[in-house]
């Protein structure tokens, strides 16, 4: 199943149903609903479904977006918050987007897991890949660093982002969701890419499974935390689905694909049919480069 998330087009409309138009215009059956989903565009999604115009594949956490919130805030309360209230208000927003995505049909909400506090190493790597220092023993060492810090660190955070996702497993099995926890590009956010197996072995299917953010895992790919396809191969076994955008080097994602670095065939064998994937393009991105690039992607994935 491929679909089209609403990050490329919910801040420019103010009615739900002509977003969602918008996207079945460009050919897709289904729709993602993200996370810059306002409180005001939430009628016309619902007019939109209703009337079988589209499907909605899934919805990233939070959606909607809390009341008096009008810009996309994915981790605006975190599950790993030292702090009990934004834990707190994490379950409840997130419950708010599982009632949604049942509401509207949706079988998987895509979650971020939450971060820890580091010094910014994803900045610092950013720069030497701007200096051509991929792979070079510099960046290495930065790599060997931060690794070591967040293994440091990480515990307590982790700790309360497991403890929130505990809570909220039986509340996403009781209505029949998937959770899918997306690899991030930021080195200070969970999960570290160590601890899926563990995470997954803990949380078990058919609730919590692998999302693969292809952008995200390039941009950790080039800073030297993974190997790219080696990554997703392992992780196969659990993968409900991808968030789809190419990555211009140095680290800037959310491009078409075909237009960066993103070796798309090398990851074509671990792709199947049933794997949900979600074109997740920027805003900025014209529409007369949507077309295109789905087709270039789909030669290479395949139409299903």
């Amino acid at each position: 199943m491929y679909s089209f998330s609403t990050c490329w087009n919910s801040a420019r409309h103010t009615d739900g149903r002509a977003m969602l138009r918008e996207i079945r215009e460009l050919g897709f059956e289904y729709a993602e609903l993200s996370h810059g989903i306002r409180i005001s565009l939430v009628p016309g999604i619902l007019e939109a479904v209703q009337a079988g115009e589209i499907k909605i594949s899934t919805l990233h956490n939070f959606c909607p977006l809390p009341v008096g919130v009008d810009k996309p805030s994915p981790n605006l309360f975190e599950f790993s918050s030292d702090k009990e209230r934004d834990r707190q208000l994490a379950v409840k927003h997130t419950l708010n987007t599982f009632n949604f995505a049942v509401k509207v049909g949706a079988p998987l909400v895509v979650l971020h897991f939450g971060s820890m506090d580091l010094k910014d190493y994803t900045g610092k790597l950013k720069e030497l890949l701007e200096r051509g220092e991929k792979g070079s023993p510099k960046i290495l060492k930065v790599v060997a660093e931060a690794n070591a810090a967040r293994e440091a660190k990480k515990k307590k955070a982790y700790d309360h982002a497991r403890d929130t996702l505990r809570e909220l497993y039986g509340e996403a099995k009781a209505r029949g969701l998937k959770l899918g926890i997306e690899i991030r590009e930021a080195v200070e956010e969970l999960p570290v890419e160590s601890d899926f197996a563990a995470l997954l072995k803990e949380f078990p299917a058919p609730v919590v499974y692998y999302w693969h953010d292809v952008g995200h895992a390039q941009i950790k790919s080039d800073f030297g935390f993974i190997d790219h396809a080696k990554f997703l191969a392992e992780r196969a076994d659990r993968l409900a689905g991808f968030h789809i955008h190419d990555v211009k080097f140095p680290a800037r994602d959310h491009f078409p694909p075909g237009g960066g670095d993103i070796d798309f065939a090398a990851l074509a064998p671990l792709v199947k049919p049933e794997h949900i994937k979600v074109f997740e393009l920027s805003p900025k991105v014209p529409v007369d480069s949507v077309r295109p690039s789905v087709a270039h992607l789909k030669r290479i994935w395949g139409e299903a």
